[in-house]
């Protein structure tokens, strides 16, 4: 018996990675890859350029069912003044953003997921939103995933469609030991902010990254790997 569809979001990064090899093991994947850049800010579009990269090699990887890839520039273009770049990875987007800020970008996302999961008669929407342990955050973060599955399963009439955080609670080292226990294949996933074609090991990415496999006690293969 051929097993039932999961809409899974991913983004290039760690917490999409780890989310889509979650899914993977009980689901057929349909990966979304959203696409923000803004095609006037050289910045943004070449770092999604390299998301991108990261998103179709996870493809490769993971080889699902159905891709897509969805240009929505207007988020790039509404965010909130003086507010921080988006992170390839969003491995710690707790201490990059407020939770609100974060969780208010994803809903156009989530809906677009939502959209592709009634299309297709997935039974799940995967996210890789992490929030961490702490307390209100946590419950912010799990209201926020509840209103979401009672919004689609009674207001919309999709009563056996499920919206996942699988990571929700947890930190990012947490992430990445679970990641390795799956065999993630980190080396197809990006966390810098800069534009450049490797790594810079500085921004604020890279950083949480590097600081998640360090307390994880995990090497990073695609640090290791340009060594």
């Amino acid at each position: 018996m051929a097993k039932e569809l999961a809409i899974v979001l991913n983004n290039g990064g760690v917490n999409s990675a780890v989310t889509t090899a979650l899914a993977a093991q009980r689901f057929r994947l349909i990966m979304l890859h959203v696409v923000t850049g803004a095609a006037n800010d050289d910045d943004a579009r070449d770092t999604a350029t390299r998301t991108r990269v990261a998103f179709d090699q996870q493809t490769a990887h993971y080889k699902p069912y159905r891709e897509h890839v969805l240009e929505m520039p207007f988020l790039a273009q509404l965010q909130a003044p003086g507010g921080p770049k988006k992170s390839g990875d969003g491995a710690d987007a707790k201490q990059q953003s407020r939770l609100g800020q974060q969780l208010l970008e994803l809903l156009p996302v989530v809906s677009a997921a939502a959209r592709f999961a009634a299309h297709y008669q997935a039974v799940s929407i995967h996210i890789g939103l992490r929030v961490g342990p702490a307390a209100d955050e946590l419950a912010q973060g799990t209201e926020y995933v509840q209103v979401w599955q009672e919004l689609l399963q009674q207001s919309c009439g999709f009563p056996d469609l499920d919206v996942s955080a699988p990571l929700l609670e947890m930190d990012p080292w947490q992430v990445v030991d679970l990641g390795v226990q799956l065999n993630v294949p980190f080396d197809k996933t990006w966390s810098c902010v800069g534009d450049a074609g490797e790594p810079c090991w500085a921004c604020r990415g890279c950083r949480a990254r590097e600081a998640a496999f360090h307390q994880a006690a995990k090497p990073d293969p695609l640090r290791t790997a340009r060594k």
